[in-house]
């Protein structure tokens, strides 16, 4: 083994503790191996080596700019509406019983999921499936996983229902093989379709919680509250006074929220903080509360001119549950540095993560994608904040604008193009996609802002870290040194005869174990050069090898980390990391196996 060798190895164990301690966001993680591998002269540079520059061949690679065109198409099917419209076709036929609506909507989901991004899907259909469990007097939480299991299912079934696919198919074309068909892989993904809905039909009820929201942690009476503004008089004495000194919280119908002094909201415990004239109390009451408040000498919730303040006045308070999206401004920002209610006019009551509400200290919080907000304000001020793509509230589904509508024929069209296109293989797929995007900018189908703005960033620099990372993997010869292991690991337990189908059986499961750690794109670029690695040392056909990394990359059940509509529910739902493993181990054992047994017979070895 070499110094480099050694040193890739190093890096990958970096890596794994970084995507699973999630210390640093997913793609500054790769584009800092990236850097370390360019650093460490273990890729050929123009200067030195003759051939390519490594900067020039991955970032030559069309497989993060046809992700990124697919994901403008998906935000423009988003933006027409099309997806709302089979959510709300959906939405109509609850009246079935959950039972039944449950594989209907795993087939819904699956069915648009293979051609368009998963997380737009499933960030339009959460808001609905939660209204309907409500209507069908069912908790949420034995929804929201096989929601999330559904949009994986349909990725595995085309060439575009997921980046890892696209990913797959150029691993393919740089090996000299054809690239992946548009429906190729539906002929594994549609049998592991059907399985899993069966699966998740008869299980999902058993093995899946009755796990609380976050609303449920508030009593009734706390749902109904009223907000309003109080100050402290001049000469008062709860000057110099904690909250809890004054006497404002005798009783359990009033809640000091927040202190602002001096347009500030004041940071830490606010029970805990000393009054000073003219702060103001944000308060949460119920209706007695008001007569409690204003029983108390000193505090004042009638605002006088004389005093330069503003009109205090009450309103009735609704409490909202959303969730930090994948667009969000938010992510990777400290509660306490936001200035969250001037930006938004909302208190935050509650966050959930990992499967626990937090209800204390939360100012020292940085926001991550998936994060459940528990909120109160106004209904100005909740439609206002509905119209924001920081926060999605899930109280109800959302309402595309009617101008969006008028261009779906348009939307859906241009993705019919694409898909025809590319399945009589007469445009290649990066060529078709950007032409797609093209053309919806000039019918005005979608904003090149909107575009910039849906595309995910961290996914495709993530890509391109990764990717540099897997070129290094080659050039130093530690893909040859894995495969070559796993070569003679199962030359010395199998015969001649099995030998391809255990490598087939080892590869696939390696790859399932790494996506459920690391992302699936992470996962896909690692384990295609093994791959292509194995095939070469046993002088079979790749293809099947590529097929089995592809669907293994995708199947990502066991964790609410591996995949990001795992992470988006995981919250929402309020479950625990517990949860994914209960259901998710015994979906991906029927994974393995449907594909260990379909991919020799479609693909032979």
């Amino acid at each position: 083994m070499t110094w480099e060798i050694a040193f890739i190895f190093l890096l990958l164990v970096f890596a794994v503790f970084s995507f699973t301690l999630e210390k640093l966001p997913t793609d500054l993680t790769a584009i800092t191996l990236f850097g370390a591998v360019m650093l460490g002269g273990l890729l050929p540079w123009a200067e030195k080596l003759p051939g390519p520059d490594a900067l020039i061949r991955v970032f030559a690679n069309p497989a993060p700019i046809t992700i990124a065109a697919m994901f403008v198409i998906s935000v423009a099917m988003q933006k027409c509406g099309a997806i709302d419209l089979l959510a709300g076709a959906l939405g109509r036929v609850a009246t079935i019983g959950p039972r039944k609506f449950l594989p209907l909507m795993i087939l819904s989901v699956a069915l648009i999921s293979a051609f368009t991004n998963n997380t737009p899907v499933v960030v339009v259909f959460m808001p609905v499936v939660l209204s309907l469990a409500r209507t069908m007097d069912v908790p949420a939480s034995k929804l929201l996983i096989p929601l999330s299991y559904a949009s994986i299912f349909g990725g595995t079934c085309t060439l575009v229902g997921t980046s890892t696919n696209i990913l797959a198919s150029e691993f393919m074309k740089e090996a000299g093989q054809v690239p992946l068909a548009m429906f190729e892989l539906a002929w594994v993904g549609l049998p592991l379709l059907l399985v899993a809905t069966v699966y998740l039909s008869l299980f999902s009820f058993r093995l899946l919680p009755k796990r609380e929201t976050l609303t449920s942690i508030l009593s009734e009476e706390e749902r109904k509250e009223f907000l309003t503004e109080a100050f402290v008089q001049k000469g008062s004495k709860l000057k110099g006074k904690t909250v809890d000194e004054s006497g404002i919280l005798k009783g359990k119908s009033l809640r000091v929220l927040e202190i602002v002094r001096s347009e500030v909201v004041l940071r830490g415990n606010p029970k805990t903080i000393p009054l000073k004239e003219g702060d103001r109390l944000v308060l949460s009451c119920r209706p007695s509360g008001f007569a409690h408040a204003r029983s108390l000498e000193g505090l004042n919730l009638i605002a006088e001119k004389n005093l330069g303040l503003e009109t205090i006045a009450a309103h009735e308070g609704s409490i909202v549950e959303g969730v930090i999206g994948p667009r969000s401004n938010l992510s990777g920002r400290k509660i306490k540095n936001l200035n969250f209610r001037q930006r938004f006019n909302m208190i935050i009551l509650a966050v959930h993560r990992k499967g626990i509400n937090v209800r204390e200290k939360m100012g020292e919080l940085k926001f991550n994608f998936g994060d459940t907000l528990l909120l109160m304000g106004t209904d100005r001020a909740i439609e206002e904040l509905r119209k924001s793509d920081d926060i999605l509230l899930l109280d109800r589904p959302a309402t595309p604008a009617k101008s969006g509508r008028k261009k779906m024929p348009l939307v859906i069209g241009t993705l019919a193009v694409i898909i025809l296109l590319v399945s009589l293989n007469l445009v290649p797929i990066v060529a078709a996609s950007l032409i797609g995007c093209g053309f919806l900018f000039l019918t005005g189908c979608l904003h090149t802002k909107e575009a910039y703005q849906g595309i995910d960033w961290s996914i495709i620099f993530l890509i391109y870290g990764m990717l540099g990372i897997g070129l290094a993997m080659q050039e130093t010869g530690a893909a040859s040194l894995i495969s070559g292991g796993m070569v003679s690991l199962v030359e010395t337990l199998f015969s001649d005869s099995i030998k391809p189908y255990a490598l087939l059986a080892g590869i696939y499961l390696c790859t399932a174990i790494l996506t459920e750690l690391l992302s699936n794109n992470a996962t896909i670029v690692l384990m295609a050069p093994i791959a292509l690695g194995i095939a070469t040392d046993l002088g079979i056909d790749p293809r099947p090898l590529f097929i089995a990394t592809a669907i293994a990359a995708s199947a990502s059940f066991s964790t609410p980390i591996g995949y990001q509509t795992n992470t988006y529910v995981y919250g929402v739902g309020g479950y625990k990391f517990r949860d994914f493993a209960k259901i998710g181990l015994p979906l991906n054992l029927l994974y393995f196996t449907v594909s260990v047994l379909l991919i020799p017979r479609i693909w032979p070895l």
